[in-house]
């Protein structure tokens, strides 16, 4: 069971500082009207994880970030995304009694796939952290250590639209989630820079 608590733990560190991901899924269960309807981009940001956790357990990433073209061209659509996600969200109203507006389920998909799979520094700890900690075990023991992993990852995004719809609830007029919304919207844009100044 070592194997197990300790895919536990570092799955939490990794998945537990705030980052574009979190924030997005975060804000879909305050702004969609009904907690089922922010659930695509909770479970899509929990398969992409889950995809990354495998690919970096079995070292499949590693090939692929040798090629420089590509990891460049995963930065650059990443970037684009990012700059027209902060933009939606600015632009977005919070869904209150009198208002329902909200991303819809096609946006969410593509939002939280393009914050989880476009996003290098997910990529690169994913690999870095989980890829070479996974190299301690096998057999069962490397089983237990990746079924932890993406254990830990579901959980945590189904708590953390849990979260945003509960917020929702304390704010019922929509303007606290307004704030958050335009604070979001700064943080995703600060984000897209960072990586930007990593390109030049």
């Amino acid at each position: 069971m070592e194997a197990f608590f300790h895919g536990m733990i570092l799955a939490f560190g990794l998945i537990l500082p705030l980052g574009v991901q979190n924030v997005f899924v975060f804000s879909q269960g305050a702004t969609q009207p009904h907690l089922v309807r922010a659930l695509p981009a909770s479970i899509t940001a929990a398969i992409c994880d889950t995809l990354l956790i495998l690919l970096a357990v079995f070292g499949l990433s590693i090939i692929v970030l040798q090629f420089a073209w590509l990891r460049l061209a995963l930065m650059t659509v990443g970037i684009l995304f990012l700059l027209y996600m902060g933009y939606t969200i600015w632009r977005s109203t919070p869904a209150t009694a009198d208002n329902n507006e909200a991303l819809p389920r096609k946006k969410q998909i593509l939002f939280a796939l393009s914050v989880s799979l476009l996003n290098p520094h997910a990529i690169l700890d994913t690999i870095g952290v989980i890829g070479t900690s996974a190299l301690k075990y096998s057999g069962t023991d490397q089983i237990l250590f990746t079924a932890a992993c993406v254990v830990i990852s579901w959980l945590w995004f189904f708590g953390l639209t849990i979260a945003g719809a509960s917020f929702k609830k304390l704010d019922g007029s929509g303007k606290v989630m307004s704030i958050f919304n335009k604070c979001s919207a700064i943080f995703i844009w600060a984000t897209a820079l960072y990586l930007i100044n990593g390109l030049l």
